[in-house]
């Protein structure tokens, strides 16, 4: 009888912090190395399984062909095409996904469905996307903003626009590497109130960076370095009236990018609704880094694949 008891618990990834800040420049030079030669072959014979119970274009292809040019190989599974439609447990379909793949990426609605697969896997689980966090996409933020200034502290962060999964992340980043952040939404619309005080406790405990949180777009984005947007709609909500409404006057467009530091780029993690949070001209100008932003996504994704399945890589 095998011994199980010797088995190492999987590394996965269900939020940024998942990766201790001390190995993030090491996952993120890795980014760099992967972005230049875009065929490694660390992952022959090797098999990720995704899992998307939300639709997705970005971390679909992002996955699918990171697993391909680490020379390995994606099953992708839908809720519909699945079990999972009629009822089954994530347990017992995380227990046979592990048993045929190497990883598990899971792009779902709440965060305890994500800790649900990964309780129950054998093998990592990385967190697509959840109701609560998208570290995979302000993984890549950082290295966009790295990429672009050659360091992501000592920059003024300014998010615009709804307390989601996306300002969660980033709360958990200013937290993490003491980022000054500040975030614009609207009465109403803040994030976690948990995430915030969990943010500010982890700047107080390393004595740097800030968390201020505002309704005034404008004071947000003052000198600001980055800034920061997403829709104002996420899926699977249902006051999309009432959101257009309260979000008026939350648009990152010419004026308020005029607010911002001279230097300042602009990010936006897509799909975007042009005229809504973000300009057309804002998004598609020269201040807009999300169409590379969005290409980075693969360049993380085979970062974060090979921290995950085979830490020595980075290390």
């Amino acid at each position: 009888m095998s011994d199980t008891t010797s088995q190492p618990t999987p590394r996965g990834f269900l939020t940024l912090a998942d990766i201790p800040v001390a190995d993030w420049p090491a996952v993120w030079d890795r980014t760099r190395a992967l972005e230049t030669d875009r065929l490694a072959t660390t992952f022959a014979g090797k098999t990720i399984a995704l899992v998307f119970e939300k639709p997705s274009t970005r971390t679909r292809v992002s996955f699918e062909v990171a697993a391909y040019e680490l020379g390995g190989n994606s099953v992708v599974l839908s809720t519909d095409g699945s079990q999972l439609a009629r009822g089954e447990p994530v347990a017992d379909t995380a227990r046979v996904l592990a048993s045929y793949c190497h990883a598990i990426m899971v792009r779902t609605f709440g965060q305890e469905r994500v800790a649900a697969f990964a309780r129950a896997s054998s093998v990592p689980v990385i967190n697509g996307l959840s109701d609560q966090h998208h570290p995979c996409q302000v993984a890549t933020d950082l290295y966009t903003v790295r990429e672009h200034f050659g360091r992501i502290d000592n920059l003024r962060y300014a998010w615009i626009g709804d307390g989601n999964n996306m300002a969660q992340s980033w709360l958990e980043a200013a937290g993490m590497f003491g980022l000054d952040l500040l975030l614009a939404c609207p009465e109403g619309y803040a994030p976690d109130p948990d995430h915030v005080r969990s943010a500010r406790a982890a700047q107080q405990a390393s004595g740097r960076g800030s968390i201020v949180l505002t309704t005034d777009p404008r004071e947000a984005a003052a000198g600001a370095h980055v800034l920061s947007t997403d829709v104002w709609v996420s899926m699977g909500q249902t006051d999309e009236a009432q959101r257009r409404i309260d979000f008026q006057g939350y648009c990152i467009d010419p004026a308020l990018l005029a607010c911002a530091a001279p230097d300042a780029i602009v990010l936006h993690c897509l799909p975007a609704h042009r005229g809504e949070e973000i300009s057309g001209d804002v998004l598609d100008g020269p201040r807009s880094l999300a169409w590379k932003q969005a290409e980075n996504r693969l360049h993380v994704a085979k970062a974060i694949l090979e921290y995950v399945m085979r830490p020595t890589v980075v290390r």
